[in-house]
């Protein structure tokens, strides 16, 4: 103040004013200070006097510091509490929230000496409302930690992290207090740090204005972060003796590695890399040359954590290195004195997302925008657009599958406890790619030590992270591949059988394969269907989920009882009606975000409900379209994931209209086009019989599965159909008569009897089969001997050049 006093506030957030504590009438140098939870207590830690002072005023036996415990309720009493040559910090510790109705407060004390202690202070309440410490005289102290070197204060979760040197490491420990007045050392875990300072080096008790920079510089630059989901990690600057070389570590604590990134830089006069808390990520910021932000949940692959440089590492705000994070998301400058709340703009994201040039870019932004934003229809919609431009340029990674999984994932692990750990994150095994200027060390480390019991929160989730490393994590992630191969094996089953043959198939493949297994598989799949038709309401715009696909609806089933198997081994306290339903909403949420993509891209490229028309050939935006649905039965094959029904069949039209016929028949031969009875029957129904038209039903029809060329080709009024129709059942009649002979007289079957013996013949044996009750087409009732017969004049007349009455 004006009047060289010294006055301690307490700023208020929500009114943005400062609440006026305490004021000593002279100008102070305060190291620290804090005040209890019911502002009833003031702790304060100061210079009495500089050492010219001290000397010019004889008074070399009076302490430096002093540390004082002063009523402020009113203003009454003060406490001296240390007066000692060794700086000292104070931190009132603070209950639950709700819990203000305590007659104590606890202190803690930290001094320069390498110690911490805590102070317990009980206060009564005396006349008006008036509050003094119980037994001022003798306040009960405990000793909480010896021989630290460095120490971190967690304000909101109150934890204490400190450091104690050993002779070839470090230990990390932790201590917990709790609201009951009580606290224990709840972790221990060894570090890779050498510690060549002995300078004690304090996060989060303040800073202090007087401390000298040099020495600073070259105390521990370290800090300890934890996320909501059990992150632990400790963040370490390191030195470098090489010019434009900057180093720092990230030890993930609880995936039980460290990574050490060595960065080259032309030139900087920075060497202390500032290190932000983001909670689903961790930065390492150098202002003016790059921001590194690293993935906390999903350390592994390098591509899920994205590095800045140039203009988009900046931080207008943030221009040098004295940042420290004293919560998640927030940044305090000791430079300014400024706080700020940091957070990653879903705008500038995007923005990066569209501008990235290389694929651990694009990768590491996507992943950022699908996992750590809320996911909107407006960024789903830009993402969608980016990936229908972006098909070609992603070499290392299939944007469609990354779209889907990680999207999957952020869906559905907030739902139950543990399930991030089960569900696929990505759909790659690993990485090869490089960072630019940028190396990476990983070395194994060994996993802390939690001692706690029935601790909830952070302990908990950190506890279950270990025990997931401890099980080989990968190994825990849902895979397709027991999928996969049982799929391979009911695919040849469905190529051999008309689908009313399918279960019997099933049953005869493997016993264990019963028809109750197979009920539930499509019933699992009916569940699906009525879930999905709830929440797909624009389906109109695209024609899906109007057909059965019992390919499609038997892959969802077999997919549904695989996830739930996988849950089941993992999830066994969850309960399995709520594995049930967790698995029905994931294959549901797949099938949705499918038909999401089909409907941001149809409306994209301005394409109608499409009911198509065949005589009329496909449009520029039509093809870029059959592109894009070619891209995701690629991307759902890579994944052996289900597609809404009516996927194929929209595509195959599509490929009618846009490809040429040869390109179109290779399209099918390969298997990127599926022939459906919908489309087909819509093809053979709606085009005409003109030459080029023949050419492509003729072809599509000899393409055709058998169970699938029995049901449509009636609807082709051909001569070329009649006859490949009437071949095919004399085939499968004489493959019925195999080896017997006829023994009996033959009946006349026809009205007019033809004199033409090889065809007279013909028909009599296919006749006396047909009477022994073999009739390989039930279904077709004018699929007959007759047929037969008829079909075979008409085509010697054709090829005889005669007309046939």
């Amino acid at each position: 103040g004006n009047q060289r006093n010294t006055h301690i506030g307490l700023y208020d957030l929500q009114t943005k004013q400062n609440e006026h504590l305490y004021m000593f009438e002279r100008d102070l140098r305060i190291i620290s200070c804090s005040v209890n939870n019911e502002r009833t207590l003031l702790a304060v830690s100061f210079h009495q006097y500089t050492e010219e002072e001290r000397v010019s005023r004889l008074l070399q036996s009076v302490s430096k510091y002093l540390t004082l415990l002063i009523e402020i309720h009113p203003i009454n009493n003060v406490k001296v509490l240390k007066a000692v040559d060794s700086c000292v910090r104070v931190q009132f510790l603070y209950p639950v929230e709700g819990r203000n109705t305590s007659t104590g407060s606890r202190l803690l004390l930290v001094s320069e000496d390498k110690y911490i202690e805590q102070f317990d202070v009980h206060v009564v309440a005396e006349e008006e409302h008036k509050v003094v410490i119980k037994n001022s005289g003798q306040l009960p102290r405990a000793r909480v930690a010896d021989d630290l070197i460095w120490a971190q204060w967690d304000m909101m979760e109150q934890r204490l992290f400190y450091i104690v040197p050993n002779e070839s490491r470090s230990t990390l420990k932790c201590v917990q207090f709790y609201p009951d007045e009580n606290f224990n050392s709840i972790l221990e875990s060894h570090l890779d740090i050498s510690v060549n300072s002995t300078q004690l080096k304090l996060v989060n008790f303040g800073y202090d204005y007087c401390e000298d920079q040099d020495v600073a510089s070259k105390s521990l630059n370290l800090q300890v972060f934890t996320s909501k989901a059990g992150g632990l990690c400790v963040c370490c600057s390191l030195p470098s003796d090489i010019p434009g070389e900057i180093r720092y570590s990230i030890y993930f604590l609880h995936k039980g590695y460290n990574k050490t990134f060595t960065v080259s830089l032309e030139r900087t006069e920075l060497k202390e890399v500032a290190f932000m808390n983001l909670d689903y990520y961790v930065a390492a910021y150098l202002p003016g040359q790059f921001l590194h932000l690293l993935n906390i949940q999903h350390p592994d692959l390098l591509c899920y954590s994205l590095f800045l440089t140039g203009i988009d590492a900046r931080i207008d705000m943030l221009q040098n290195c004295s940042i420290r994070s004293p919560l998640t998301s927030t940044v305090l400058d000791c430079h300014v004195g400024s706080m700020y709340a940091v957070s990653i703009s879903d705008s500038a994201l995007l923005q990066f997302l569209q501008n990235s040039k290389q694929d651990s870019e694009r990768l590491a932004a996507l992943h950022c925008a699908l996992l750590h934003f809320r996911h909107t229809e407006d960024l789903e919609m830009q993402i969608i657009w980016w990936i229908s431009e972006n098909l070609s340029t992603c070499h290392s990674f299939d944007p469609i599958q990354e779209f889907i999984i990680a999207s999957l994932y952020c869906r559905m692990c907030p739902e139950t406890h543990n399930l991030g750990k089960l569900l696929p994150y990505t759909s790659l095994l690993d990485w090869i790619g490089i960072i630019p200027g940028v190396t990476c060390a990983t070395d194994i480390i060994s996993l802390p030590v939690l001692e706690f019991q029935n601790s909830k929160g952070f302990w908990e989730k950190l506890s279950s992270n270990l025990e997931s490393v401890k099980y080989a994590e990968p190994h825990l992630h849902y895979h397709n591949n027991v999928l996969r191969r049982e799929w391979r094996s009911i695919l040849i089953g469905l190529l051999l059988c008309s689908f009313g043959d399918f279960c019997l198939f099933i049953n005869q493949r493997e016993e264990r394969k019963t028809t109750a297994y197979l009920r539930n598989v499509f019933e699992n799949a009916k569940k699906l269907g009525t879930l999905v038709s709830k929440t797909c309401v624009d389906e109109r715009l695209v024609p899906l989920f109007q057909e059965e696909d019992y390919q499609q609806q038997l892959l969802m089933g077999l997919m549904v009882a695989q996830l739930k198997d996988h849950l089941m081994r993992h999830l066994q306290y969850v309960g399995k009606k709520k594995i049930d339903q967790i698995v029905l909403d994931y294959v549901a949420n797949l099938l949705n975000l499918v038909h999401r993509i089909m409907k941001e891209v149809w409306r994209r490229y301005q394409l109608h409900s499409c009911t198509f028309c065949f005589d009329e050939r496909g449009s520029a935006r039509e093809f870029a379209v059959f592109h894009i649905m070619s891209r995701i039965l690629e991307a759902a094959n890579g994944m052996c994931m289900p597609l809404p029904p009516g996927f194929h069949t929209l595509h195959l039209g599509l490929g009618v209209r846009c490809l040429p016929l040869h390109t179109l028949l290779h399209y099918i031969d390969s298997g990127v086009l599926h022939l459906t009875e919908t489309c087909v029957r819509k093809l053979l129904k709606d085009l005409d019989d003109t030459k080029e038209n023949e050419k492509l039903k003729f072809s599509i029809v000899m393409r055709l599965p058998e169970a699938l060329g029995q049901k449509v080709r009636q609807f082709w009024n051909h001569p070329i159909n009649a006859n490949l129709i009437a071949r095919k059942y004399v085939k499968l009649l004489l493959e019925k008569l195999g080896n017997r002979q006829c023994s009996r007289p033959i009946p006349e079957r026809l009205s007019v009897p033809v004199e033409f013996l090889p065809l007279n013949y013909l028909t009599n044996m296919l006749a006396e089969i047909e009477d022994q009750g073999v009739h390989p087409c039930e279904k077709q009732d004018d699929v007959n001997v007759r047929f037969v017969e008829e079909t075979a004049l008409k085509h010697t007349m054709m090829l005889l050049g005669l007309k046939y009455s």
